[in-house]
């Protein structure tokens, strides 16, 4: 039976650690892909196409909303990002495992549309160490970091719309964890349903004498 990839819906605090996580959970293991999002924002010198980003215009974005071809967008800054649906579903059929990396309202209408999407949540041990870590980075003033702390503190509310979740205390063993999720997650009947089929059909065939 050919195994068909997951779609993994990761999302997080601010500071959390979720872009580490997922460099060395594609990294570490052959079967992860992660989504390339489409962008109207015009490239910056070094990306290429279909690397970082995949770059439309804005009238070919559109487009593709108007034809269901984007599973979730957003808009920032006067461009638009979004989640090409073709590029994810071509992955999962080639068996890989399609990380996509978004907010929690993205996360729930990605689910809307996947139901068998899995969804994990990374958080830090403390919030303390959330707070730490932000701090640590040396990129943000006190008033940035007291914003995502605010909105940590509002995104912690929607946590139970969740699968799992990981709390990323030592990398090496967070990405083992999550790997491990995954794993355990393609074994679940639903995921399976052609093969226990199968199963069915040949234990009656058997009990038939066929």
């Amino acid at each position: 039976m050919e195994r068909k990839g997951i779609l993994l819906v990761v999302s997080g605090f601010s500071g959390a650690g979720k872009g580490t996580l997922m460099k060395s959970l594609v990294e570490s293991y052959d079967n992860y892909a992660l989504s390339i999002s489409m962008t109207t924002r015009k490239p910056r010198e070094g990306e290429e196409n279909g690397k970082a980003y995949f770059f439309v215009e804005e009238s070919v974005f559109l487009e593709k909303i108007k034809e269901e071809k984007v599973i979730e967008y957003a808009q920032y800054c006067g461009n638009y990002y979004g989640t090409p649906k073709e590029y994810v579903e071509e992955m999962l059929h080639q068996g890989k495992d399609v990380i996509l990396e978004i907010e929690i309202q993205g996360a729930l209408k990605v689910k809307e549309k996947y139901p068998d999407a899995l969804l994990l949540f990374v958080m830090p041990p403390s919030a303390e160490e959330l707070k730490r870590r932000l701090v640590g980075r040396g990129t943000e003033t006190e008033e940035v970091i007291s914003q995502r702390l605010l909105r940590a503190s509002e995104e912690a509310e929607g946590i139970e719309a969740y699968d799992y979740i990981l709390i990323n205390d030592k990398l090496e063993d967070c990405v083992k964890e999550l790997h491990n999720l995954v794993m355990a997650a393609h074994n679940t009947p639903d995921r399976n349903q052609e093969f226990i089929n199968h199963i069915r059909k040949e234990l009656k065939g058997l009990l038939k004498g066929e």
